[in-house]
């Protein structure tokens, strides 16, 4: 597999398509046809939680999956409405305008569009690697915050409350649980029980069963043949039928101190979501794909659900899933779910005004409970304990105080990780067994008695694991004086091995030179070993070579265990 590699022989569109194998056209068509059958209802779902009008959950499968379909390298990838930036893109509209009304609407057409111009940008200058900073761990937290999150939002649909008003999400929920026992539509609890149990029975007893798909066909006819209606139960109403309307949403300038924070949120959780999916699966299929031309996929993606009258699409994990569970292999399936998506638009959007209110909310919940990862947090606790704290504390956050402060603690709490990971390298000393093998040893406190740890009597060779920068540089300084100042004496030769550091700048470098003279008046000199011709060009630069010499420069550790024997017999 080759990520973010430019293929001259193929056509700029359509990569995710062409090939086209004739054999595989009809599973291509199933696995559409059964992404459309679970992914209606999750969409639907979905609408819920961005507060838009039921509708566009079906709109946000319509063009801009066709749109990234064609434009999109990955093969795999589906593209649509998800829980985590429709949850973002909810908390961080709320207050401008009611709920789903016309000025809301608006809104989320702009929010799509500067997360589009977002993701456009990355493209242009290179940004994509931005993704990388989003651990794995803290991603895993985030998400089992969202999925928290987004079940409790949904309980009270579920009971047929009005539910909590006023602060967090935990507070609402608190007030939600408050009016169950008294103001609870007990048929409309029913109702949800129901779904919950055809949905979880018939994946239980096969998967490949669109559970979700016959639940809420069940739910409809029930709730006409019966009148739900008549008996406390929230549906739907009329649901407009025909192709979205196209056009620019109106927006006020006022709206764009909340608009373009929440983009740029939404921005990163797109990034990094969608290139976690498309390298997992990449790789699964050892199929090659450009992650600069799926940004390009994925902003005009955005830009369609903005012109659409829909929200933000991600690429999601779990449409992804179903499409290659039913065994689609390439952007086929996913414009084969639009076309059948097009065709509920047209002719059978009319059942859907009885669908219980309650439906949508407990196919949301269960998208929540799916998203709490438990097993992957019980992995990273059995693995990394100072890593689960960081996702734990991402969890809460998220469910605590919002979505969008949760992504943005995220974003920091995986910077901070990667800053202490080069900040505290593991650095160890190089020392040689009697059998003749060589072995790393911790470096010994300063005055510690460590004759011991030396590779030959004399000579230290300390290996710093991390780019020698500013943060570490003081770090560096103390372990390198720790190994001088010890009871028996200066080392004669101190030698760095450099194989892990990548690159220093100006202060390591200013931090060598200060080392140098420190070195000199003890009597112990400096030598360099395994050098990356970058790193030394660096030193060129800051004069650290001319300093040292460049005959303390060496290719290897055992040139210099070498040369330091020869030193010894010379002098002797």
């Amino acid at each position: 597999m080759s990520t973010g590699e430019k293929s001259h022989h193929r056509l700029p569109l359509l990569q995710g398509v062409l090939p086209i194998d004739r054999s595989r056209v009809p599973a291509e068509v199933i696995a559409g046809v059964t992404l459309a059958a679970l992914g209606i209802p999750e969409v639907m779902g979905y609408t819920t939680i961005a507060g838009m009008p039921v509708i566009t959950g079906l709109y946000t499968i319509l063009i801009p999956i066709a749109v990234f379909a064609v434009i999109g390298s990955s093969r795999h990838l589906v593209v649509g409405a998800d829980s985590a930036s429709a949850a973002i893109m909810a908390a961080g509209i709320a207050g401008l305008a009611p709920i789903a009304s016309p000025h809301y609407v608006s809104i989320a057409g702009i929010v799509a569009i500067v997360t589009g111009a977002f993701l456009l940008l990355a493209r242009i200058i290179r940004l994509g690697f931005l993704a990388d900073f989003l651990s794995r761990s803290v991603l895993i937290g985030f998400l089992t915050g969202v999925g928290i999150q987004v079940a409790i939002g949904q309980v009270a649909g579920m009971f047929g409350v009005p539910g909590g008003t006023d602060g967090g999400p935990v507070e609402k929920f608190i007030e939600t649980l408050s009016q169950i026992p008294s103001q609870a539509s007990w048929t409309t609890a029913a109702v949800s029980a129901s779904i919950l149990g055809v949905i979880l029975g018939l994946k239980a007893l096969t998967p490949k069963i669109p559970g979700a798909l016959i639940a809420v066909i069940g739910a409809i006819a029930v709730s006409w043949i019966w009148d739900l209606q008549a008996h406390g139960v929230a549906v739907l109403g009329p649901v407009p039928s025909g192709l979205p309307s196209f056009g620019l949403p109106d927006f006020g300038w006022n709206d764009w101190a909340t608009i373009v924070p929440t983009a740029a949120s939404i921005f990163l959780v797109v990034l990094a979501q969608s290139a976690a999916t498309s390298r997992a699966y990449a790789a699964k299929y050892a199929d090659r794909f450009d992650e600069n031309l799926d940004l390009v996929g994925l902003s005009l993606a955005n830009a369609s659900a903005g012109v659409s009258g829909t929200f933000v699409v991600n690429g999601s994990p779990t449409k992804t899933q179903m499409v290659d569970g039913a065994g689609g292999r390439s952007q086929l399936a996913q414009l084969t779910t639009a076309v059948i998506v097009l065709i509920v638009l047209l002719f059978l959007t009319k059942p859907l005004q009885y669908m219980p209110a309650a439906v949508l909310s407990s196919i949301v919940f269960l998208i929540g409970v799916e998203l709490i990862d438990v097993k992957g947090m019980r992995t990273i606790y059995r693995w990394r304990v100072d890593e689960f704290v960081v996702a734990a504390i991402t969890a809460l956050v998220v469910v605590v105080v919002g979505v969008e402060q949760g992504i943005l603690l995220a974003i920091v709490l995986s910077l901070l990780d990667h800053v202490r990971h080069s900040y505290h390298p593991r650095d160890t000393l190089l020392v040689k067994e009697d059998s003749g093998r060589w072995r790393t040893a911790p470096i010994p406190a300063a005055g510690a008695e460590s004759s011991s740890t030396d590779a030959e009597p004399g000579l230290v060779i300390y290996r710093f694991g991390a780019s020698l920068y500013y943060a570490n540089s003081n770090r560096f300084t103390e372990e390198i004086r720790g190994l001088l100042d010890r009871d028996e004496g200066a080392p004669a030769w101190v030698c760095i091995d450099c194989a892990a550091i990548g690159d220093i700048d100006f202060s390591g470098g200013e931090t060598l030179h200060d080392l140098l003279d420190e070195m000199k008046e003890k009597g112990s000199r400096l030598m360099l070993a395994e050098l990356d011709d970058g790193v030394r060009a660096e030193l060129d630069r800051y004069g650290v070579i001319d300093a040292i010499g460049p005959d303390h420069v060496f290719g290897s550790v055992r040139e210099v265990v070498e040369a330091f024997r020869a030193r010894d017999q010379s002098a002797s």
